[in-house]
């Protein structure tokens, strides 16, 4: 439990330095919630409850009204990512090439489902619409603090053995 406002743990001492720039930038131009939010996710890896009240004190827009619009759009993430976000292609294209068994191999490989993060913290599925990398369906993009690597005509087995290689370098 937090001391400070009797809620469950979370971080009081996150500053927003980096936000308060997006904030007075945009924080008083009507309909850039969204363009706000996607900074501070950019920023953050994901909105916390934190930046949220943050982004509301700063905007005068209601926390709830924030979290409604954060929780209707699937890019945004209310929790924290793993070190690797494995963003998976379902774009026609990879549809078409298997990315539904990719995505079960994944699945059973990491035991998270899209939109989930693993117990170690290590990997967060998200299934996309279209990485654009359509002719080497079935794709998906790893990005982490390193970059982002794309991988291409992915297999089953493929699928499990770059997992396997980047839980190591984790």
């Amino acid at each position: 439990m937090c001391d400070k406002c009797g809620g469950h743990d979370h971080d009081h001492t996150m500053d927003f330095k980096e936000l308060a720039p997006v904030l007075e930038k945009y924080g008083k131009v009507p309909g850039s919630l969204i363009t706000i939010l996607q900074k501070a996710q950019d920023i953050y890896g994901y909105l916390s409850m934190d930046a949220i009240n943050y982004i509301s004190q700063q905007t005068g827009i209601k926390p709830a009204k924030i979290y409604g619009v954060a929780t209707f759009y699937a890019q945004f993430r209310l929790k924290p990512i793993g070190k690797y976000l494995i963003m998976l292609c379902q774009g026609t294209a990879c549809h078409v090439n298997g990315s539904e068994i990719i995505e079960e191999a994944i699945t059973e490989f990491l035991n998270i489902n899209d939109g989930e993060t693993t117990e170690d913290g290590i990997f967060t599925l998200n299934n996309v619409a279209c990485l654009g990398c359509c002719s080497l369906a079935p794709v998906m993009m790893v990005k982490s603090a390193e970059g982002d690597e794309t991988y291409g005509n992915l297999t089953k087995d493929s699928v499990k053995e770059i997992l396997a290689e980047i839980r190591e370098r984790a």
